[in-house]
């Protein structure tokens, strides 16, 4: 038995078929610039994603990044501070202004409701989250945005393979965003995606992130160097080959939890959503201070005790960093559900390897305050 359990342990596919596919990339030297592993990965991932125009991206922040210059944003764009905070950096590294607005604490996504009252002139795009893979009401955020001729991006980090009403959520929104980090229930070590909708915009995106070079002797555009290498890639491709086992396990786990902690008085969790396939990113639960008897940070700490380490996420909000304590949209009356949400919520263990005897003592450590 290990002796320590981390909220989200990266799936790792048999040894010797990765050996394998370092094999064959150290015999073709070609170990990066859109190498032929790299482009067996774009297909199959299209394939299985359900989207026809994806490009692979050195990690999630960086296809943050480049999506905002690809749509050629400008001034502010409205977003939320229930996020990781690249979500944020993005903007800002792209030299442009969030402004967060407050969350539905049904779903801890951006509350489409008060976007209307977020819009300036200066205002050029809306950038929501599916947080926790849970998808955001992508039909009025896209109303409110043709009305006021607004881009979308979506920041599906946490939504790999997540469909609605048996679509991809990743073809809404004008861009949507991927991140293959090692905690993410489809890795690449590092790495990410964007999805588009359009060749032309697909084209623009992989120049963008090859410097912006045409040709030999053609730059066009503030290109960056955002190439997937062969190493990433050939991991994605093994761990297609065992997701659909990887997000069954997270299911099985998600089901024993809730099973098991569903009658504890002052704890509760998020309700599925309708018409979803889930692939069961993170686990998050919510404490009422009042009614469990103790703290989130008190029961936080005594699972530490046990070697059982989880995560406030998110907390704190990216609206409580010192980059963007001053922005104006933070008046605490704003942002009252995503401040009483990060106050609140935990994130247990949910991994490919956590067995039902972890389970149970994590479950018990919970139900004995």
């Amino acid at each position: 038995m290990k002796n320590n359990i981390y909220v989200t342990e990266p799936f790792l596919p048999p040894l010797d078929e990765f050996v394998s596919y370092l094999q064959q990339i150290w015999e073709s030297k070609h170990i990066t610039n859109n190498g032929p592993f790299h482009k067996q990965l774009e297909t199959e991932l299209g394939k299985y994603l359900g989207v026809e125009n994806i490009s692979l991206i050195s990690n999630g922040t960086i296809a943050l990044l480049v999506a905002i210059k690809a749509l050629e944003l400008k001034g502010e764009i409205i977003t939320t501070p229930y996020s990781f905070v690249a979500t944020a950096h993005a903007i800002k590294w792209n030299g442009l202004e969030p402004v967060f607005i407050d969350i539905d604490p049904d779903t801890c996504n951006l509350n489409p409701d008060l976007i209307e009252d977020a819009i300036t002139e200066k205002t050029s795009a809306i950038l929501p989250v599916h947080v926790y893979g849970n998808p955001c009401e992508t039909e009025k955020i896209q109303m409110v945005a043709d009305k006021h001729n607004l881009k979308v991006i979506y920041d599906a980090a946490h939504a790999f393979g997540v469909k609605k009403n048996g679509d991809s959520i990743l073809n809404h929104g004008d861009l949507s965003i991927l991140s293959f980090h090692a905690t993410k229930v489809f890795n690449t070590f590092e790495g990410g995606a964007i999805v588009s909708h359009s060749a032309e915009m697909k084209k623009k995106i992989d120049d963008l992130i090859n410097f912006g070079f045409q040709n030999e002797t053609t730059v066009k555009g503030l290109g960056i160097n955002g190439k997937m290498n062969e190493v990433q890639a050939s991991m994605g491709l093994l761990q297609l080959k065992y997701i659909g086992q990887a997000i069954e396990k997270r299911k099985q786990i998600t089901e024993h939890y809730r099973k098991r902690l569903n009658k504890i008085t002052g704890l509760f969790f998020l309700d599925s959503l309708e018409n979803t396939n889930h692939n069961y990113a993170y686990f998050p639960i919510f404490i009422n201070e009042d009614q469990y008897g103790i703290s989130r940070d008190d029961l936080y700490n005594k699972l530490k005790l046990f070697n059982i380490h989880c995560r406030r996420y998110f907390y704190p909000l990216i609206s409580q960093f010192d980059e963007y304590i001053k922005l104006t949209s933070l008046h605490c009356e704003n942002l009252a559900n995503a401040v009483k949400m990060s106050n609140k919520v935990l994130c247990l263990p949910i991994s490919h390897d956590l067995d039902s005897e972890r389970i149970e003592q994590i479950c018990s450590i919970i139900e004995i305050k």
